[in-house]
């Protein structure tokens, strides 16, 4: 299975970001979750400074193996002030 593939085997990650993702340095799901959503988000950001708050609970959603838009509440106001903190 090549690298897209692999990340897109993760609930909310397309090949966009698949492909994001592996320019980043992180290629596989184990990365993702190793390295955690804020992580793999500030490093997005670095490349990519149009990321944004859904990214992010893309990531979240992901590592967690979740719809984005279903996070709990608590998680989405912790990702929003890190995002906050980032800007």
């Amino acid at each position: 299975m090549n690298r897209v593939a692999e990340l897109t085997s993760l609930r909310n990650i397309g090949k966009e970001m698949s492909r994001k993702l592996i320019s980043v340095g992180i290629d596989s799901p184990e990365k993702l979750r190793e390295a955690g959503s804020k992580q793999a988000f500030f490093q997005l950001k670095t490349l990519y400074p149009n990321v944004c708050l859904v990214h992010l609970h893309v990531l979240e959603g992901a590592i967690s193996d979740l719809e984005y838009n279903c996070l709990p509440e608590e998680t989405k106001r912790d990702l929003k002030a890190f995002r906050d903190f980032l800007n």
